[in-house]
């Protein structure tokens, strides 16, 4: 809660951020819009509670992450916490297992998930297995940064290996490729290292063509529920589309207004009316489409031009990651996964962003090749070496 005025005070009175100040209008409609949609309190303070976490990422926006030694040092220790978690429960069963509870009226319970070909998905001290992953996969990211290439290869080879027993495989491909790009860069001459980072990190925004790629090439496409293919082509022919089939029954201006905060999410899922047409939207940027409609590929058009102003290496690594990850999860629950998202796309609020895009120079194309210097004059902070900071 602290952090939204935390967000006011940095981004829109400091950094004078017009985009700030739309954005938060543009949240509070949505609220309003997720109201009327779902039509009862709970799911409207469920909805406000799960949004909270973008604040606290959002406000990083002037941050360099290589200054937050104690902050990496946590990364550090969860991404150890988390594959010792999920080893440890392959032989052990967690005392909390099958351990209930109660939020705003509606049970939840800590234990293991099962998919049909009765493959058990191991979620250590995480809350299910693919938080599991995504703990495993972006602590490691943070901390790879500041180690030697043989601590990359043993650890992230045991990565690898925790996230095969989570059963998440999105995870286990993304940390998989990340760790042969981090390779093949840091073979790249010491000049050409940061311009490399940063084109993985623009050209990763082309994962969000994804979803509707697949769609017009496979979609009805038939195959067994014990294939390797099942999870992806569940996600083509219903997660993907079924949302929008309902939204043209129930609110056909959704697609331009989105339907609101909370819908074709757990708010809906848990506490509203519309439970029954509740679908599990795999994809961020589609679930985040549903709810904030038109605005918010505004927004991601904002985040990608501001990407070519960022200079932490922190943030560039992280967008290339969750662009890839996000490509068959929703990542809204629990909140540091959103907080991550929010985190990686802060840098739109920031000072230099504001200032460069607010107001255009005479010059665009130098100015940029100028902030492009700059990024480059930082080195990689790819190598054994800390990073320097980023600005």
């Amino acid at each position: 809660m602290f952090c939204i005025f935390l967000f006011v005070n940095r981004c829109i009175i400091r950094n004078r951020s017009v985009l700030a100040i739309l954005v938060l209008l543009q949240i509070i409609l949505s609220l309003g819009i997720g109201y009327f949609f779902l039509g009862t309190v709970n799911a409207l303070s469920s909805s406000f509670k799960m949004i909270l976490p973008v604040f606290v990422g959002f406000s990083f926006c002037d941050a360099d992450l290589s200054s937050y030694r104690k902050l990496l040092a946590i990364f550090t220790g969860v991404f150890y916490a988390s594959v010792f978690g999920v080893i440890l429960s392959k032989y052990w069963t967690m005392p909390w297992t099958g351990f209930k509870y109660e939020s705003f009226g509606a049970v939840r319970e800590a234990g293991r998930l099962w998919w049909a070909a009765a493959e058990v998905r191991l979620s250590g001290f995480a809350s299910d297995n693919t938080m599991a992953g995504f703990f495993i996969l972006t602590c490691f990211v943070t901390t790879s940064i500041r180690r030697s290439t043989l601590w990359c290869l043993v650890c992230g080879s045991v990565a690898i290996y925790a996230i095969k027993l989570t059963t998440s495989k999105t995870t286990m491909l993304v940390l998989a490729f990340y760790l042969i790009v981090l390779l093949i860069v840091r073979m790249l001459p010491e000049r050409m290292k940061f311009s490399a980072v940063r084109a993985l990190a623009l050209w990763s925004f082309a994962a969000i063509l994804a979803p509707a790629t697949l769609i017009l090439l496979a979609s009805g496409t038939v195959v067994g529920n014990k294939s390797l293919l099942f999870s992806i082509m569940d996600r083509i022919n219903n997660s993907w589309q079924l949302p929008f089939v309902y939204l043209s029954d129930l609110m056909p201006i959704g697609y331009i207004t989105g339907c609101g905060i909370g819908c074709f999410n757990y708010p809906q899922q848990l506490f509203s009316n519309l439970a029954s047409y509740w679908v599990p939207v795999d994809n961020f940027y589609i679930g985040t489409y549903l709810m904030f409609g038109f605005p918010f590929v505004i927004f991601m058009w904002m985040v990608f031009r501001s990407t070519f102003f960022v200079t932490d290496i922190y943030k560039l690594s992280l967008i290339f990651t969750v662009n890839l990850f996000t490509i068959t999860v929703l990542n809204y629950g629990p909140a540091t996964g959103l907080l991550i998202i929010a985190l990686s796309f802060s840098e739109v609020f920031s000072r230099r962003v504001s200032v460069a895009l607010q107001e255009p120079s005479r010059r665009p194309r130098a100015r940029r090749a100028q902030l492009s210097n700059e990024g480059q004059s930082l080195g990689s902070g790819l190598g054994p070496n800390l990073p320097r900071p980023a600005s």
